[in-house]
Parts: C-alpha cells; structure tokens; sequence
C-alpha cells in the first residue's frame, strides 16, 4: 500500500492518530507501520509513533501491500447479505466478472473472504457493501459507529404525525430502547428513514408496532458513501477516497 498525503490540519498531530483517522488502518497498525520504518515525513523516515506532523508536511506510507478489498453491491431483493438457507443466493456469491460496472483490473476470486459489513435484508434492495477490510468494518458497524444510513420506504396504513413520533423517539426492540431516528413523509404512503443503528429487520419491526406494513424498502447511502448510478445487480470497487471518508466519519469523536 502507497500513500503520499499533506496535512491540512491547524494544530500538530501525532502521527498514529493521524494515519489512523485518515482511514489508512487502525492506531494498532499505525505503530507497526511506523516502527517498521514504512513512514515518512517530509521524506524523513520516522520511527517515533509519538511524532507529530506540522501543518502543510506531506507524510508518506510504503510498505508494498494492497489494501483490502472492498466492493459496493447494488443488491436485489431476492439475494440475502449474509449466510444463505438452502436454495438462498448470498451476495458474495454475486460479486464476479459478469456483473462489474465500468472497467476493472482485478475480480474477486473464490479465495477473497468478502463479507457484508451490516445487514439489507432478503426483501429488501439497495447499497451493501462487503469488504475483507477490518479497520472499515470497524467504522461501519462497530459498537462505536457514527455512521447513519438512509433508506426509502413504501408502506401501507393511514400515516399520522403521532405514529411518526413514535417512530422517531418512543420505541423498544428486544426489550431496549432505540436511538433517536430521522423520519420524514415523502409521499402520500412514502417515509424516508434515517438511522444510526442496525437491529435485524428494525424498520419492518419499527412499522409494524404502529399498524404500518412495509411494501418496499430500499437503501441509498451509507455515511458518505451513495449509491448513485450503479444499476441493480451490479458492483464496483470502492474507491481509496470513500473509504477514507467513511472510516474519518465513522470514528468522528
């Protein structure tokens, strides 16, 4: 893996912080990296994990690795995400040649070990992302995750202002209580949800506590990350820059 970036921070920073918040690996990796002598300041080798970086130094990373390999899956509905029943097709399995949009130089072969980083379930459609890349996993769906994510959902039942206050502040699942979400009606049976927490078939579960069924329910965006253009059934790489983004938004403190 190569990196050659400037910071642009006010104050100094240590230099493990820095790489760590810059979604280049974990803090823990960071330290290695630098005693292992693969980071640079200002073409200065460094090995002191406490060094901090001034404003405007460029600090470079080589240590002749790739990163892991990440890839966005716009999922159908049908395809389950996770571990499939007999007769299920899991998401993974989708990810090949046939299926790539746009021009790439790798595929994921038999040997990768892509797992989705969080759920879409089977009767629903959108953004999934799967990764063999821990550190972003982390961002994503660890236990400290800043990251909402936003969904388009169609219901049947009568939409009031005091089942969308339920929906927003005064629910439980499993016995606890679920953080505050974002709720808008976007049409006359319409509600776009946005969340930051991922309980197994929460907006379902979420809608049917107030006499509210879901007849569609699809996801666009993850953290910074949107779906955009990329057709159903088709994926893509991530890019270094979206990952670095949802790593910085998903460990904000």
């Amino acid at each position: 893996m190569s990196l050659s970036k400037t910071y642009d921070g006010a104050e100094p920073v240590r230099l493990n912080k820095w790489l760590a918040q810059s979604g280049v690996c974990s803090r823990r990796e960071a330290d290695t990296l630098i005693e292992e002598g693969c980071v640079a300041i200002a073409g200065e080798t460094v090995r002191d994990a406490g060094r901090k970086i001034l404003p405007g130094q460029t600090v470079t990373l080589d240590r002749g690795e790739t990163l892991p390999m990440t890839v966005i899956y716009n999922k159908p509905i049908g395809i389950v995400s996770g571990q499939p029943e007999p007769g299920e097709t899991p998401a993974v399995r989708m990810i090949r040649r046939a299926n790539v949009f746009g021009p790439a130089d790798v595929y994921p072969d038999q040997t990768s070990k892509l797992a989705p980083i969080g759920r879409l379930d089977k009767d629903s459609h959108g953004l999934l992302v799967l990764s063999e890349d821990g550190v972003l996993a982390k961002a994503v769906i660890g236990p400290d995750s800043e990251l909402d994510k936003a969904y388009h959902v169609q219901v049947r039942g009568q939409i009031i202002e005091a089942k969308l206050a339920w929906l927003r502040h005064g629910l439980e699942l499993d016995g606890r209580k679920l953080k505050p979400a974002e709720i808008t009606q976007t049409g006359p049976q319409s509600l776009t949800f946005v969340l930051k927490e991922g309980r197994k078939r929460q907006i379902r579960r979420m809608c049917d506590m107030v006499e509210l069924r879901v007849t569609d329910l699809y996801r666009d965006r993850i953290g910074p990350l949107q779906l955009g253009d990329l057709p159903e059934g088709q994926w893509r790489f991530m890019t270094p820059d979206e990952r670095e983004a949802m790593i910085k938004a998903g460990t904000r403190r």
